[in-house]
């Protein structure tokens, strides 16, 4: 629709227009869904067989009734082609896997998290063992850990011992991780940040491990228990001594 040579009156004023071309909307979204089958209206295509073979270009009529008498389908795989290129497959079986190895994919991607343990230059050796814990727990997990050691007062003046602090960790959590970044002052703090030696996927499937194996080792040990258990309760049944009925009376008088 075009709009010619028209003139707006308002308040007086006559404005003149030359044409305009009102703004078209586009309504939808783009589907990113192969065409298939009837949906293929191109007059021919570069056919590739079930097994990957070229068969070449032949047209659409052709590749649609090869595809029915194969049961399969004909899928346009690379419709910027010239002809579109197009397959024989089992569309529903193709969709079926590619969700499988979508869903595996996002299962087994790397959510890179950064931990935070803050310690203090003067912190005693119990409180330094904790906290060393919980960097051990993280690394173990595949995560990050951000150190970050926070000087008060006069422990400003000395950031030699925040340096030692920073270095001692990183030698006691060596065999878990590695200084992916130095320490630095970042105003009253020092910052390093250690990177875990394990990736986050490898990490939770060593994890997982344990836990099975630590279950297993407690169950072998309760079945040994219970094993252990039962004999010495056979015994104490069997030396139980059966009452009859005449030891309940009294023995002057007569059955």
């Amino acid at each position: 629709m075009r709009l010619t040579g028209f003139r707006l009156e308002r308040a007086g004023a006559i404005v003149h227009f030359g044409d305009v071309v009102p703004h078209q909307t586009t309504g939808g979204l783009i589907s990113t869904e192969l065409r298939i089958n009837d949906r293929i209206r191109v007059p021919e295509v570069r056919l590739v067989g079930p097994n990957g073979e070229t068969v070449g270009i032949v047209p659409t009529d052709q590749a649609l009734k090869l595809a029915q008498e194969a049961d399969l389908d004909l899928v346009e795989i690379a419709p910027q082609g010239r002809p579109p290129v197009c397959k024989l497959m089992d569309y529903g079986k193709f969709k079926y896997e590619n969700a499988q190895k979508a869903r595996e994919a996002r299962r087994n991607q790397t959510n890179v998290i950064i931990k935070e343990m803050k310690l203090r230059p003067k912190i005693d050796a119990h409180d330094y063992e904790t906290k060393k814990g919980h960097v051990v727990r993280f690394l173990r997990a595949g995560d990050k850990v951000k150190i970050t050691i926070m000087f008060r007062g006069r422990e400003q003046h000395r950031p030699e011992l925040g340096f030692r602090l920073l270095q001692k960790l990183a030698e006691d959590v060596q065999e878990l991780g590695f200084v992916e970044s130095s320490p630095k002052q970042d105003g009253r703090n020092m910052i390093m940040v250690l990177g875990p030696n394990k990736k986050k996927a490898d990490a939770k499937v060593e994890m997982q491990a344990e836990k099975e194996t630590k279950a297993a080792e407690r169950a072998a040990a309760e079945a040994e228990e219970r094993a252990a258990f039962a004999p010495e309760a056979g015994r104490k049944v069997a030396q139980k001594k059966e009452r009859g009925r005449s030891e309940n009376l009294d023995p002057e008088i007569e059955a």
